[in-house]
């Protein structure tokens, strides 16, 4: 396999661990794991200014690992796929853990 073909076939791979390597973004997959939630909940509950929660859901969102859906003039975020996030999430701490 040529170089730029194995470059095609893990830039997903790689936006997808950068994406997870930011702990804002990793502190609010942990709490979308409860459940859905707007950006002022996410907010409240992480101590982070609104513009920095909806720029990290905006980066989650284009890696396909959370969705949204209006309610009322706000957005719900939740989770897209939680078993495999679960699953990588843990897998991580596993191979942190040796």
């Amino acid at each position: 396999m040529a170089m730029n073909e194995a470059d095609d076939d893990t830039s997903g791979a790689a936006a997808l661990f950068r994406s997870l390597g930011d702990p804002s973004r990793l502190a609010i997959l942990h709490h979308l794991r409860l459940g859905e939630h707007r950006v002022v909940e996410i907010t409240e509950h992480l101590g982070l200014a609104q513009s920095t929660v909806s720029k990290h859901l905006a980066s989650l969102r284009e890696q396909g690992l959370v969705v949204s859906r209006p309610e009322g003039r706000a957005s719900v975020f939740s989770l897209a796929r939680p078993e495999p996030l679960a699953d990588l999430l843990a897998a991580a701490e596993r191979l942190r853990q040796g």
